[in-house]
């Protein structure tokens, strides 16, 4: 079978891959789509460390071929979008509903795959870039046949980081104002999800002017320009004088999240989305905090996948949530090297490769 994988030199489109059968409590599915993430991409350069050689893609959508023992809440023919996150289901965080925090999810990547007799690792244990993966049960999430599956791929990673930061980690109320610093993938889904919490004022900065449609699109009420004003912590003072409820640092520059932080409110708090490398220390004047300001990390949205990409999936097909206007083209899985190097030119919010279900 096709898939993407990455030898720790390069990625390469191979057509020779093999994935072993279910075992108890998990899942085989045919993968449709899959959407091209910058985590994808920060593997290939180093950025996040990872073991090789690993067959990459964490973000898709397809139907379900077979399950394990065990496993009751899909069955083959299903529909599912796909969630990297593995959680064991029975530990303390998984219990309080914290399943971004389980231990066991983190950091254990299996070898499910196969390639001339060499064992592959799993990415983010979901491997979407291949035409079946295996994965475990809780990682499925079954959504309704009528939701396309290539929109359907977006949900599991950029809408669930993007739209869970502002609904489950911020936890942003009616009114408020929100700044997205970084219009790519994760900021457009932060911006529409302001936009379902009801936020008032919410102001969208990139240093790509393309990014101001797309922007207002998903719920900026204003967008600045970064490369065309000579301060943008100043253009941003210009509409929020007193500066803002909630800021999001959706693009990994300490430098960015040094200003998120600068441009807080009282008792305002600056949500960490995007990835620096791993050694990246920040900086931030520790009095700046002191009227109940907070610097917060977030992984993968603190989401709930079972519950949230159903949701997510329902708000889309109430025409509530937009995955469509997300993707700016879809590819064929063979030209991932074209898919790569656009999203590295930043020239599309998301990219799809495609399996052709």
């Amino acid at each position: 079978m096709r898939g993407v994988i990455f030898d720790g030199k390069r990625p390469q489109v191979v057509d020779d891959l093999e994935v072993r059968a279910p075992g108890a409590g998990e899942v085989l599915v045919a993968v449709a789509a899959a959407g091209l993430c910058h985590s994808d991409l920060s593997v290939i350069d180093g950025t996040i460390p990872y073991p090789v050689p690993v067959v990459l893609g964490h973000e898709g959508a397809g139907i379900v071929e077979a399950v394990g023992s065990g496993v009751t809440h899909v069955t083959p023919g299903d529909h599912v979008a796909l969630s990297t996150l593995a959680g064991c289901g029975v530990c303390a965080d998984c219990d309080r509903g914290r399943p971004t925090m389980c231990r066991r999810s983190i950091g254990r990547p299996t070898r499910p795959f196969s390639r001339r007799g060499e064992r592959l690792f799993h990415f983010a244990s979901n491997s979407a870039f291949a035409e079946r993966t295996v994965v475990k049960a809780v990682q499925a999430v079954k959504i309704d046949e009528d939701v396309p599956l290539i929109p359907a791929a977006l949900i599991g990673c950029g809408v669930l980081t993007g739209v869970g930061a502002v609904l489950n980690r911020a936890r942003v109320g009616q009114g408020e104002s929100v700044l997205v610093i970084g219009a790519g993938g994760v900021g457009l889904n932060v911006l529409q999800g302001a936009r379902l919490a009801g936020a008032s004022t919410v102001v969208a900065v990139d240093a790509n002017a393309a990014k101001g449609p797309p922007a207002r699109r998903f719920g900026a009420t204003h967008f600045i320009d970064a490369s065309a004003v000579p301060d943008t912590e100043a253009a941003v003072r210009e509409i929020l004088p007193t500066g803002v409820d909630h800021a999001f640092e959706c693009v990994g520059d300490t430098r960015l999240i040094r200003t998120a932080v600068d441009l807080l409110d009282r008792h305002g708090q600056a949500v960490l989305l995007g990835v620096p490398p791993a050694d990246a220390e920040a900086s931030f004047l520790v009095s700046s905090l002191y009227l109940d300001k907070s610097i917060l990390g977030c992984r993968y949205g603190s989401s709930r996948p079972q519950r949230d990409i159903a949701l997510y999936a329902r708000l889309y097909r109430e025409g509530r949530l937009l995955l469509d206007e997300l993707i700016t083209k879809v590819y064929p899985v063979e030209d991932f090297e074209r898919a790569a190097a656009d999203v590295n030119n930043r020239t599309v919010a998301r990219g799809v490769l495609s399996f052709d279900r």
